[in-house]
This record gives structure tokens, C-alpha cells and sequence, in this order.
């Protein structure tokens, strides 16, 4: 028995030896896009990244477009991109090219105004959002016509200042975009003064370009900013009020993209009620 035992205590205490590690062919990477460098203005590149949706390549097909503010790799650009994938894999929403548009001084780039007195010490480059709206228009837009098929639809998303940036385009540069989605704007900015100034810029140049608006509950200084918007918008038809207590602003963007890409691109035909798939508005659009 001592014997027996002394075996087993030698072999536990014996070195193990080393396993062969098992050979595997090369990986293979996954590419999800293309990533074009393009001048935002003299020595400041911006990312612009462009996914192309499934059977591009082969459909001869045209597409809607859908434009991604905050659309750098290391932002919103994966994300978006994989809703609008499941989108249209399920039959929610049209395949699209998905064009993610990169920020760097958000503040710069997706504000319209200084802001109040501590905004304007706090972030002192804010309020140039109409040199990011010329960059679209005059840059982005034209090189993604020349190079890619392009339906002639397009649509735009963002989240936060990019949502604040997109109701500030529907409401003062409304063409840029044939379809908007805001996901919890930052319409607290300089004291609601956007929200304030939609009752005088709302009118017939944004009729047949519609918004989709969501929000979570900020309190009650945000939600007396975004009633004065909904109270602007209430004359307005083609729009859409997703009101979302459940869900927080970090949140919320993950939560309502498939929805908001529903309403931005319906489908041909409408998912079976099955799947549950019904874009909740506070009125019909």
C-alpha cells in the first residue's frame, strides 16, 4: 500500500508533458466595409465608412442610403451597421448602404449655437454645425452618388449631439436628407434654444421629409425642452414621437435603431405581426 501510494505521489509531482498545439490554417479577416479618407478641411481627415448591404455585389440592384452621424469606426459605425443587416434580414427594414460620417470636435460639428455664458467658456469651439452640413452636402453626399448604386432615397441617424445636429437640419436645411432620425437629441443645449425656434422654421419645406424622434426620461428641465418641440411639431404630419421611460440615454440608441430603421426604410411588404415588429408612435405617420 505504501508503495502504491508513493507511485501516485511521484507521478502528481512528476512534470506534465508539453501538448502539441494544434496547427490552424491562417486566419481569414472579416471585413464588414470600405473606409475612405476624406478632407474635412486643410489637414483635417475625416473617416468615412461605408457598408454595403448583403448581395450588393451581385444584385445589380440600387439602394437607399442611410447616413450615420458619428459614424467613425471607433463610434456608432458597427452598430448601425449590424441593425440595418438584421433589419433587412428579418424583412424590417430595406437593405441599405449604411455611411458612417466621422466626428471629432462634436460640439464644433453638430451645434448650431455658442450656447449660453458656461457653455460658451466650457466649449469654446461650439456652434459651427453649418460647415458639417456643407461638408455633407458639397463632399460626402457627391462622392457616395459617383461610386456607389444609389437608389435616389436617402436617410440620416444619430444619437445625442448628432440627434440635436439632425433636428437642427430638419429644421433649417430640411432637403439635405430625405428622411431624419433623432435619437435622444440633446435639445438642452443653450437652454432649449432650438426647441424654442421650430414654431417659426417648421413649415412647407419639410413636408414629405419625415422624423422619427425618441427620447428616454432626462427629468423635468429636458422633458419641458422636448415638449415645446412635440408642441411644434404637433401641426406636422409624417412624424414620429417614441417616448421610452424603460431605457436611460446610454441605453436607448441599441434599443430603438431597428425600429428607427423601420420607419426610415419600410418594407416592400409588412412583417408578419408575428415578430412583433410595429414602430410605436405617439400619433401615426
Amino acid at each position: 500500500m505504501k508503495a502504491l501510494v508513493g507511485t501516485l505521489l511521484m507521478l502528481a509531482a512528476a512534470p506534465l508533458e508539453a501538448q502539441p498545439v494544434p496547427q490552424l490554417a491562417a486566419a481569414t479577416p472579416i471585413v464588414v466595409g470600405q473606409s475612405q479618407a476624406m478632407e474635412y478641411r486643410p489637414g483635417d481627415v475625416r473617416q468615412v465608412n461605408v457598408y454595403l448591404p448583403d448581395g450588393y455585389a451581385d444584385s445589380g440592384k440600387a439602394y437607399p442610403v442611410l447616413y450615420l452621424i458619428d459614424g467613425g469606426l471607433s463610434q456608432d459605425f458597427l452598430h448601425i451597421a449590424g441593425a440595418s443587416q438584421l433589419g433587412s434580414m428579418w424583412g424590417r427594414s430595406q437593405p441599405a448602404i449604411v455611411v458612417g460620417i466621422e466626428t471629432k470636435d462634436r460640439r464644433a460639428e453638430l451645434i448650431g449655437s455658442r450656447g449660453n455664458t458656461e457653455q460658451r467658456k466650457a466649449y469654446p469651439t461650439a456652434g459651427n454645425s453649418a460647415a458639417f452640413r456643407t461638408f455633407i452636402r458639397d463632399r460626402v453626399k457627391p462622392f457616395v452618388a459617383s461610386h456607389y448604386r444609389t437608389s435616389g432615397a436617402d436617410a440620416v441617424i444619430g444619437e445625442s449631439l448628432a440627434g440635436l445636429f439632425i433636428v437642427e437640419t430638419w429644421l433649417r436645411e430640411p432637403s439635405l436628407f430625405g428622411s431624419y432620425a433623432a435619437v435622444s437629441p440633446s435639445i438642452w443645449w443653450d437652454d432649449g434654444a432650438l426647441a424654442k425656434q421650430a414654431p417659426k422654421l417648421i413649415g412647407p419645406r419639410q413636408v414629405g421629409h419625415r422624423l422619427y424622434v425618441a427620447t428616454e426620461d432626462e427629468g423635468a428641465d429636458y422633458q419641458a425642452n422636448f415638449e415645446r418641440l412635440t408642441a411644434a411639431l404637433s401641426g406636422h404630419m409624417g412624424w414620429c414621437y417614441a417616448l421610452r421611460p424603460d431605457v436611460t440615454h446610454a441605453t436607448i440608441y441599441h434599443a430603438v435603431s431597428p425600429e428607427a430603421l423601420q420607419f426610415l426604410f419600410p418594407p416592400s411588404e409588412a412583417p408578419d405581426p408575428q415578430f412583433g415588429f410595429e414602430v410605436q408612435c405617439s400619433r401615426k405617420s
